[in-house]
């Protein structure tokens, strides 16, 4: 495993994260779950990535679990705020009420005294950000928080949040979280270009498009059963913009390249995103442990300028490049 620092900060990442979005506490059972932390440990992954939200809450609480007893020193916990996490009208956005109950929580589920990285998961249109940004520098200076980042950001709202910690003497975000990957590119036109000269690194979700790179999904063929394609718990409305025929025919012609390399799908996949020098971190889930040490092997590979360009040349028109695809949700009103 290699390791790489978060944006400017001095904190470095593993170059692979561990995330269990749709796994653990839904799709995965706990032992399962505790199986596959173990063994990203064992490979060389510190850095952890999850969510409040994420199956309604549980995610968090089997990741702690499966965390008891490692030095606390020796990995890096990332955790989000902003998506429902319960019925009340607060239990939701970026107000500081709902931030500062939020990380209470997410503390307790993840049996830790504080965070690595604290991220807002969407942007929030109904909260005035100078509000959640204040909320964020407070749980800083009282040492719940060591970092801030955010997940899903256009360009034009990172530079709003840039103005005000500026303008305030905030800290600063050091992270962004977006999805990207071979197919889905939406971030290198405004976001990658704001952030690179701003010390912002990205770690980022679906490296695989939901799964769609390792090339378990061949065209006229029905998806593997147990994949996530097949599994409305998993993803399959998320997977399902890419199960077309002309995508995963676009898919099928990186086959050749990856095994020119030695390397899986899998590894071809991550090591693409890897290629971007403003991505510090590629967060993969696993529902085996035989995944993670598959997918651990794309750190440290170095594809070639030629290499990338036989990717494009593969995938023709099928990578989403605009830039507004990006979107949260809009006003509740």
């Amino acid at each position: 495993m290699e390791y790489r620092r978060l944006g400017s900060s001095g904190m470095y990442v593993s170059e692979i994260s561990y995330g269990n979005w749709i796994t653990h506490g839904s799709q995965v059972e706990q032992e399962a779950a505790i199986k596959c932390v173990h063994a990203a440990l064992d490979a060389g992954i510190t850095t952890f990535d999850t969510a409040d939200v994420y199956a309604g809450t549980k995610a968090e609480t089997v990741l702690g679990k499966a965390l008891k007893g490692v030095k606390r020193e020796s990995y890096e916990l990332f955790t989000k705020v902003y998506w429902p996490t319960g019925t009340g009208k607060n239990d939701r956005g970026l107000s500081r009420k709902h931030i500062m109950e939020s990380v209470d929580a997410s503390m307790r589920r993840l049996n830790t005294d504080h965070i690595d990285l604290y991220q807002m998961h969407r942007f929030d249109y109904e909260t005035p950000l100078e509000e959640s940004l204040r909320a964020f520098d407070d749980l800083i200076r009282q040492g719940k928080v060591h970092y801030i980042g955010f997940s899903e950001w256009r360009a034009e709202e990172i530079a709003q949040g840039l103005e005000i910690q500026k303008k305030s003497g905030f800290d600063r975000f050091i992270s962004s979280q977006p999805q990207y990957s071979a197919l889905w590119r939406v971030i290198e036109a405004k976001v990658i270009p704001l952030c690179e000269s701003e010390g912002i690194g990205q770690i980022v979700w679906s490296p695989l498009a939901q799964g769609v790179l390792t090339g378990k999904y061949l065209p006229g063929k029905k998806p593997p059963s147990g994949s996530r394609a097949t599994d409305k718990k998993s993803g399959a409305e998320m997977i399902s913009r890419w199960m077309r025929e002309e995508v995963l025919a676009a898919v099928g012609k990186l086959k050749p390249i990856a095994e020119s390399l030695n390397l899986s799908m899998s590894q071809l996949g991550l090591a693409w995103a890897l290629s971007n020098p403003n991505v510090s971190s590629v967060i993969m889930g696993a529902t085996k442990a035989s995944q993670v040490k598959e997918n651990v092997r794309a750190s440290g590979v170095k594809l070639s300028v030629e290499v990338l360009a036989q990717i494009d040349e593969a995938l023709g028109s099928i990578p989403e490049t605009d830039p507004e695809r990006t979107e949260s949700p809009k006003p509740r009103a």
